[in-house]
């Protein structure tokens, strides 16, 4: 027998209704089997009834006390059905089906398995999981512990070479991470992001809610970023030529803020110069890459 109601029905957890066999006096009754299945995104739902003479159903069919006969409720739970949320079909709550996600890291589901029963050793074993996998989550400075040096030597914002001084022979991941960074500081200095003359927010107080003024900032004398060369390698030396154009000197401030990062976390730099054609030990005349030169496109 099925029974199908409306669309008004609600959607609640499915039970077993199990009625256990009556005394002996009674005539016997057959054992009902009721499951309800929901489902989240049908407009209807379906009762389905099942009637057996035994207790092959799946219910419990055991009589409550001694002289009578009575009713038991029972929260069957089958495989690939929801009870907790909403059906796996639906778009709504996926109550089970979220704690599944585990499986792609069996080694941190055993964790968590072991968490409640015994804390200690669960603790253990994360520990031991971070120390196999410290590599790949901490990664050692390999920079300077000394300060960087900033000097300026006749720095003109329109036509300057900037010179770096490393404190070894650049390796090839150092040089690529020195021409993103100065490529990246072209192109926001190109886009006028850094202008000194529209700094609402940095200049205003901390303890007031922050306010941009629109217009003011649509006002302010634009800057930008003329040009800039490639990046020359000698040895344990570089340079490049920048044409900034404007004497915008916050654009300076972020380069040698990210540099002096730089320095600390990866590749340990000496100094840095601002302006002059010339520095130390840089020959103009070598170009061979068997003597150690190098060209770098930003």
């Amino acid at each position: 027998m099925v029974l199908s109601l409306g669309p008004c029905a609600s959607t609640q957890p499915r039970l077993n209704f199990a009625f256990a066999d009556p005394p002996t006096s009674v005539s016997p009754c057959s054992t009902v089997h009721f499951s309800t299945r929901v489902r989240a995104n049908s407009r209807s739902m379906t009762h389905v009834a099942k009637a057996s003479r035994g207790s092959k159903s799946g219910a419990r069919n055991s009589p409550i006390g001694e002289g009578g006969g009575g009713m038991i409720i029972d929260f069957d739970e089958e495989k690939g059905e929801e009870t907790n949320g909403f059906s796996s079909s639906g778009g709504g709550f996926r109550g089970r089906e979220e704690e599944k996600k585990y499986d792609r890291d069996p080694e941190f589901a055993e964790i968590l398995g072991s968490c409640l029963d015994d804390p200690q050793k669960a603790r253990s074993k994360m520990e031991e999981r971070l120390r196999k996998k410290r590599n790949k989550i901490l990664h050692a400075k390999t920079g300077s512990g000394e300060p960087m040096k900033v000097t300026f030597n006749k720095f003109d914002f329109s036509n300057s070479y900037i010179w770096f001084e490393f404190y070894n022979a650049p390796l090839p991941k150092d040089i690529s991470l020195l021409c993103d960074t100065i490529r990246s500081w072209h192109i926001v200095g190109r886009l006028g992001g850094c202008n000194s003359m529209n700094m609402q927010l940095s200049q205003s107080p901390l303890d007031k809610r922050p306010n941009y003024d629109a217009i003011q900032g649509a006002n302010v004398t634009p800057t930008t970023f003329y040009n800039i060369g490639d990046l020359e390698i000698q040895d344990n030396l570089a340079r490049i030529w920048v044409d900034i154009g404007t004497s915008e000197p916050l654009l300076l401030d972020v380069l040698i803020n990210a540099l002096t990062q730089i320095s600390s976390d990866y590749v340990g730099i000496k100094q840095v110069v601002f302006g002059g054609s010339e520095f130390e030990s840089w020959k103009e005349n070598l170009t061979s890459e068997d003597m150690g030169y190098s060209v770098h496109k930003i």
